[in-house]
């Protein structure tokens, strides 16, 4: 074999031992699958729909009161002097919603109360979804009991538009909020907005997801 025949054949072999990355076939990704639905939604197609089509005998099940969203409202009368307090109320209520919050401002001046308007006040969270199931399903079965000498919710807060608003003393109350960072005790309302016609449909949509009202 001449040596130039010996060369070509050389540049043969190595154009074939190193293939070109783009050439390569590259692996297919593995697209990630749909989320579970949380557990109180399962229930709430399961459980509650059936309960609530026997209990007041609809004909359709799209005549089912559902739930469209729940609203967490912290009021923050103190931020007027502070307004670092809106920052902590805020990451707060992010833990606890696990959502990020909105802070709500005054939308006139109040003279007596020191108060203009655009003033930051407040902070809000507004769940809808996966998120608003898995935050209901925290309140009645984690949070609520966890309340000092809790006897249940009062069944007359609803607006007779079928919403149910309960309003909560202490933050604390909430497994996120370590209570060795807390510098106050800070309230908030909790309203559930529901699809319901009347106060006795929403009441008894609520009260077959979980929530423990108080007995009359």
């Amino acid at each position: 074999m001449s040596k130039k025949e010996d060369k070509k054949s050389k540049k043969a072999k190595g154009a074939q031992e190193t293939i070109p990355e783009e050439s390569a076939p590259k692996a297919k990704k593995q697209k990630a699958g749909p989320a579970e639905p949380s557990r109180m939604k399962v229930h709430y197609s399961k459980d509650v729909v059936p309960a609530l089509m026997k209990h007041f005998k609809y004909a359709n099940v799209m005549a089912v009161p559902k739930l469209e969203k729940i609203v967490i409202n912290m009021g923050l009368g103190e931020a007027i002097a502070n307004a670092k307090i809106i920052d902590v109320a805020a990451d707060e209520l992010g833990k606890i919603s696990g959502q990020r919050p909105i802070v709500t401002k005054a939308k006139k001046s109040i003279a007596n109360f020191k108060l203009r308007q655009n003033v930051a006040i407040g902070a809000a969270v507004t769940l809808r979804g996966e998120k608003m199931f898995e935050f209901l399903d925290r309140l009645v079965s984690v949070v609520l009991p966890r309340v000092r000498d809790f006897r249940g919710v009062s069944m007359k807060s609803f607006d007779g538009r079928g919403n149910y608003t309960m309003g909560l003393r202490d933050q604390l109350i909430f497994p996120e909020i370590p209570y060795e960072k807390v510098d106050k005790i800070r309230g908030m309302n909790v309203t559930i907005v529901t699809t319901a016609r009347t106060d006795d449909e929403a009441r008894e949509l609520l009260k077959q997801m979980g929530m423990p009202f108080r007995q009359q």
